[in-house]
Parts: C-alpha cells; structure tokens; sequence
C-alpha cells in the first residue's frame, strides 16, 4: 500500500457538498482505504469573475496503479457532473493527485508531485494537517520549506461536517 494524498476542490453546485460526496465516493475506491480528510478551506478563484472555491486534501492507503487511480478519479469528477469546458475553469469537482507515495511520475496524463503544489496554500494548508511534518517530496523539497514560502494568505478554514 502505498500513501497518495488528493487535492479537491469545488465551486459550483454546493462545494461543500460536493467535497462531502467525493470523500465519500473516495472511501468506496477498490484497492483503497480513505486514511483521512483535511478540513475545508474556501479561498478566492486564481481566475478573476469566478465564485470562491473549497479545497481540501484527502489522505488514501492504495494499491492501485497511478493512471488506475487518475481514471477512477475522473470517473468520480464525471459522476458528479464535471465538465471540463475550459481550462481552469469553475468545475463541480477537480481531484488531482498531489503525492502517490515517494514516486516522480512524468507521464502525459499525470504528473506527481502535482506541478503547481508549491504555489498553492490551499493545497499545501490542507496538506500539512495529514501529512508527516517533516514530509520530503520526491523531488527533494520538504512540506515546511514549500509552506515557508507560501503563506496562509486568503484562505478560511470552514467546517465541514
């Protein structure tokens, strides 16, 4: 089994909900056991004119494949009426795999650790309450130097029960 840690992230059609039913769709993944979920964080779209989003990170115990996993994501995103109009726009639901165990994956559908994680406090926020604190990505860089130089900026944490 390996440990893989998913971004989530919504803002349309009730995003907390949205996250709620992905944890729970996550927890029935075959292979896999659902090792944990972040608290929610909402926070202002990269993109200007879009609603706000909420984002957490899941922790999972897998022993399916990396583009196994990718698929049966999707597949999750699909049921929950994701539709992929434009890059980076406002979605019902996105799951990306952030870390899948000490791997570097380079491959065209996927890369690991997912390339824009240091940039992003809602990820490596919701990140830090799961993971090890002394975390080393597989490209060397450790979780306390990426959070070091991204600070809690524009983020809230919210409740999501």
């Amino acid at each position: 089994m390996e440990r893989i840690y998913i971004g989530m992230g919504s803002n349309l059609a009730d995003p907390a909900e949205q996250l709620r039913s992905a944890v729970e769709a996550l927890g029935q993944l075959s292979l896999t056991t659902l090792a944990g979920v972040s608290a929610f964080y909402q926070s202002d779209s990269l993109l200007p004119g879009q609603p706000r989003y909420t984002n957490a990170v899941a922790a999972l115990e897998s022993n399916m494949a990396p583009l196994e996993l990718l698929d049966a994501l999707q597949a999750i995103e699909n049921d929950q009426g994701r539709e992929r109009l434009e890059r980076w726009g406002p979605r019902t639901l996105d799951l990306d795999i952030l870390l899948f165990g000490d791997r570097l994956i380079d491959e065209p559908r996927l890369k690991v650790p997912h390339y824009q994680i240091q940039e992003r406090a809602f990820v490596l926020y919701p990140l830090a309450e799961l993971a090890p604190q002394d975390l080393r990505l597989p490209d060397g860089r450790t979780l306390n130097d990426l959070l070091a130089a991204c600070p809690f900026v524009g983020l809230e944490r919210i409740p999501h029960a």
